[in-house]
């Protein structure tokens, strides 16, 4: 049964707000058409009818003006979104966002707004005490004149620090640097030498080695960061933004 109202109509349990003969394709047609289903042409504005004084996208929504719920739009499930790639902004985000857990995030632009554990410009992230109910932790990322990754580790009773096997790839070796903590006794611990796979330590009279260690290198799979250039706002940057997660 179908029930016509002025270039809106429900057919077979669906719903349709467009010009006559537009049928959605996604939603099915005939015999498979999606039951209890509803296409709008656009633009759709829902909640609050004061939210917005022009057409301002496709589907537009504000604050409850009724119930007076805490928040406009609540997606339970996973969420994608493709962007148009030939402009700047694909996302914009103005306030605070929060993130319970990021695993596996993958971006191929840039990130701007205000990020919820922003302190003076500094990238941070922000949890639920692990061990202290009541608490929460925060931590601040290490920030440097660099692209850089670190590897860390302890060697006890060898010589050689086998680096990941993905740094040949990643990083440029001549840029690496080591930090050695001897532990338990001055050994007088030095760097020979290294390569794409390996750094070569010595101890004095070849002493066994027990130490803490740290090696920094910068990558070169992307473009080299330009610490200091000329401009007013990060679009004068004269490399390649879409490398980077900034933060205004």
């Amino acid at each position: 049964m179908a029930f016509i109202f002025d270039e809106t109509w429900v057919n077979n349990g669906q719903l349709i707000v467009a010009e006559a003969g537009v049928n959605p394709k996604a939603l099915g047609e005939g015999i498979d058409k999606v039951k209890h289903s509803a296409y709008v042409e656009g633009p759709l504005q829902v909640g609050n009818s004061e939210d917005f004084a022009t057409a301002q996208g496709t589907v537009m929504i504000g604050k409850d003006g009724n119930m007076e719920t805490v928040n406009a739009l609540f997606v339970k499930g996973d969420v994608t979104i493709i962007g148009d790639t030939s402009q700047t902004g694909d996302i914009t985000a103005t306030g605070t966002i929060k993130a319970a857990t990021l695993i596996g995030a993958h971006t191929s632009g840039s990130i701007s707004g205000g990020v919820s554990g922003k302190s003076a410009g500094a990238k941070a992230f922000d949890i639920e005490h692990p061990t202290k109910d009541g608490h929460r932790l925060r931590h601040i990322c290490i920030e440097g004149p660099e692209s850089a990754v670190y590897y860390r580790g302890r060697l006890k009773n060898e010589k050689v620090i086998r680096l990941p096997r993905y740094w040949k790839d990643l990083v440029n070796i001549d840029t690496i640097s080591v930090q050695l903590q001897p532990i338990g006794a001055h050994q007088d611990i030095i760097v020979k030498r290294w390569d794409d796979e390996y750094v070569y330590l010595q101890a004095q009279g070849a002493l066994p080695i027990n130490c803490f260690f740290h090696v920094y290198a910068e990558r070169k799979d992307i473009e080299k960061l330009i610490p200091e250039y000329e401009g007013t706002s990060i679009d004068d940057y004269p490399g390649d933004n879409s490398v980077y997660s900034i933060n205004k």
